[in-house]
């Protein structure tokens, strides 16, 4: 049975593991993080569920770990943030490569130095090659869903999934999530024997060697499973939305209809980018947005179709590559749109770094330098609300 409960975004995923029914949950506190692994051993401690709950010392202890129990052919489960994430960089990038299905929540959270527990997207960009699937969520109700999509995009693909959700704006505000039946969950994601790779009954190698004869091979199989899980990732969010009555996609968009210019971003800052293109478009502006829900892959088909009609866009990236001729959305979107016969405009903007807020105005300035770098050329990059 459905029902409808007040939940910030921490809790809202630690709901959605409980249904998954996972096997093992590996554990390290982290801010802005914590409350789901805090939630999740309340539910092992007192029966509602049955999972091997373990504390480790380190992030790198709690990624090695899943990694071990889903070679095993377990479920598994962890969350991180932040530095957690960044101590974990080593092992990401085994965990894709030998293939093991792992979840993780990540609540974004910005990169030290200086010490900030703010939000923004430095963590999870700076794991974008690590060859991890990367899902964005908006609010406490899509950390739910996307929880429980990434079980089975994760045991369907053979690759490791990393939810993300926006530090504080999402996971300490509480709304009304719609929680799932959790008969319904675990018909969708049934809990069945996974591939034990590490059995003693069935010798066989694992994380060995890789020289130049083989690495490249062993390193190809990864990337081509990343590339070809995009499909599956279409069908799942087909089936999830026809069994739950959503309507999940790599992309979502607003006031593309008729529009002329629009903002491509990721994460909660959506609605009050909504907010300001309604406002807009009553005032006459043909404007819209676009929401990236998927990362990685990255939806290039679904974005080049997206932007057709456009004659400009700007993209909000909350993220930097310092040095780097843009950074990681624009440099994304640029690539995407490389090819296209007839493309738009491209401004770059960089917004919301280490939690600072962004405001209406703010997403009024990035509408008009928008608007205007198709008539005066576009800057490389726009720091909006940088202080002199």
């Amino acid at each position: 049975m459905r029902k409808r409960i007040a939940l910030n975004g921490n809790y809202a995923v630690a709901y959605a593991v409980k249904m998954a029914d996972v096997d093992m949950i590996s554990a390290y506190p982290i801010t802005p993080q914590t409350a789901i692994v805090e939630k999740l051993s309340e539910f092992v401690a007192n029966g509602e569920l049955d999972a091997s709950y373990m504390n480790v010392e380190s992030e790198h202890s709690a990624i090695s770990a899943c990694i071990g129990a889903s070679l095993t052919g377990a479920r598994v489960f962890t969350a991180t943030s932040s530095q957690g994430l960044a101590l974990m960089h080593e092992i990401l990038f085994m965990a894709s490569t030998l293939r093991t299905p792992i979840v993780m929540a990540n609540v974004n959270r910005a990169l030290s130095a200086p010490l900030n527990i703010w939000n923004d997207h430095s963590d999870a960009i700076a794991q974008r090659d690590s060859g991890w699937i990367q899902i964005w969520s908006r609010s406490a109700q899509e950390a739910f869903d996307n929880t429980v999509e990434a079980f089975k995009i994760a045991e369907e693909t053979r690759l490791p999934v990393m939810v993300n959700l926006d530090g504080y704006i999402v996971s300490h505000m509480y709304e009304l999530v719609e929680l799932l039946d959790e008969g319904e969950v675990r018909e969708f994601i049934p809990s069945k024997p996974m591939e034990n790779r590490v059995s003693p009954k069935k010798p066989r190698a694992t994380g060995v060697v890789g020289p130049p004869e083989y690495y490249y091979e062993m390193k190809y199989q990864a990337i081509d499973a990343i590339e070809g899980s995009r499909f599956r990732i279409k069908e799942i969010d087909r089936e999830f939305n026809a069994k739950f009555g959503k309507n999940y996609r790599e992309i979502d968009t607003y006031g593309l209809e008729d529009a002329e210019t629009a903002l491509v971003l990721m994460g909660s800052i959506f609605g009050s980018a909504k907010e300001v293109a309604s406002e807009l478009r009553r005032n006459g502006n043909k404007v819209g947005v676009i929401s990236v829900r998927l990362f990685r892959p990255f939806p290039v088909e679904e974005l080049s179709k997206a932007v057709e009609g456009l004659k400009a866009i700007g993209i909000i990236d909350r993220a930097t590559t310092p040095g780097g001729p843009a950074n990681p959305l624009f440099m994304d979107v640029a690539t995407t749109l490389y090819s296209m016969s007839k493309r738009p405009t491209i401004q770059g903007f960089v917004a919301g770094l280490g939690g600072r807020d962004i405001r209406p105005e703010d997403f009024k300035l990035m509408y008009r330098a928008t608007e205007n770098a198709g008539i005066s050329g576009a800057d490389r990059c726009i720091y909006v609300g940088l202080r002199e």
